[in-house]
């Protein structure tokens, strides 16, 4: 049954802005972030459109993800390592696990282990083995084939990037492993010097402009579209929404839309947020509830089940709504229906 709200996925942005930051990283290979369902896009449709394109690496967070992609028989790694309860998934070599822990590099070694990634804390202080641990032998015997470490503050202009990147550097040699891995979507920015042997994007790969450098060359993936509900006029001086934040001035025409903060469309929308119809501008009006929101329609044509499309630009959307482009894409809802390729009715 279709729904009464959609995402237009445009692959070919998708696969351009891939291309985009596989140049950027120079020598480096390019791979891309496929967690969290591709970054709410769908991570099956991702991957196949991403390794049509050249990608070969792809990272998830763990190994359901993983298991999710196995039949596309892509290389995987799996960021959160492996737990007791993944050893079968990752004996049978669907993913490497990217180990993160000394528990987890002995759980790894007793089980047989095989491939691996390491993942090295530079100064994040998330996840990741210390560079005494691998002073101290506790890689010794593993097959690593790739190095990670992750920049805390990639998209800002900070001292950090460089100590993070100048500790990462001196392990060069130190544990056998085939390649290195630094920079995520911003680290690419950041230049060359962060690049290493492999780029790991993801934020930008689906729109996203984690850092100025990007915002001429990375476009939009994602355009929310909603079905108005109802169309009626309100007063002047009537109020539209939970607690009156907004009241009309004029009589105002009203689309109610089939779209809420259950959907990922946050409060923080509320009285701010931007939609169109064509070539008409939009003001989002009232407070965003969990299944609605409305839309002052005063000066476009628009009747009940006319679609409505949402602000595809994250950075703008970020700003206005006080939420990360991260949240943004991540926190779209099951009901969306995704459509891949389809024509737009926005601008």
């Amino acid at each position: 049954m279709p729904a009464p709200l959609r995402l237009r996925l445009d692959g070919d942005a998708l696969v351009r802005n891939w291309q985009t930051l596989d140049r950027m990283s120079g020598r480096a290979a390019c791979g891309a972030a496929v967690k969290a369902n591709g970054y709410g896009l769908g991570a099956v449709e991702v991957a196949r459109r991403l390794a049509g394109a050249g990608c070969r690496d792809f990272f998830v967070s763990n190994w359901r993800e993983a298991v999710e992609l196995a039949p596309l028989g892509l290389a995987v790694s799996v960021l959160h390592g492996v737990r007791d309860e993944d050893m079968v998934a990752a004996r049978a070599g669907i993913a490497r696990p990217v180990l993160n822990t000394p528990a987890q590099v002995a759980r790894w070694k007793a089980g047989g282990g095989g491939a691996c990634d390491v993942m090295v804390d530079t100064g994040m202080n998330r996840l990741g083995v210390s560079a005494q641990d691998i002073a101290d032998g506790l890689l010794d015997g593993l097959t690593i084939e790739t190095l990670m470490s992750h920049l805390a503050c990639a998209d800002e202009d900070a001292a950090m990037n460089a100590v993070q990147r100048d500790r990462f550097a001196a392990l060069q040699g130190m544990t056998g492993a085939r390649r290195m891995s630094l920079a995520n979507s911003a680290g690419i920015a950041l230049g060359h010097d962060y690049a290493f042997d492999l780029t790991r994007p993801g934020l930008a790969v689906y729109g996203g402009v984690p850092r100025g450098e990007l915002g001429e060359v990375i476009t939009p993936v994602v355009y929310p579209e909603a079905e108005i509900l109802q169309v009626r006029r309100v007063r002047a001086g009537d109020a539209v929404g939970y607690n009156a934040t907004w009241t009309a001035k004029a009589d105002t025409d009203v689309a109610v839309v089939n779209l809420g903060y259950a959907d990922g469309y946050f409060r923080g929308f509320s009285n701010c947020g931007t939609a169109w119809h064509g070539q008409d501008r939009l003001a989002v009006i009232g407070r965003v509830s969990m299944d609605l929101v409305a839309i002052d329609v005063t000066s476009a044509t628009v009747c009940e089940g006319d679609w409505i499309a949402f602000d595809a630009a994250l950075p703008d959307a970020a700003v206005v709504s006080g939420m990360s482009q991260y949240e943004l894409l991540t926190a779209m809802g099951t009901r969306f229906q995704r459509l891949w390729d389809a024509p737009r009715i926005s601008a």
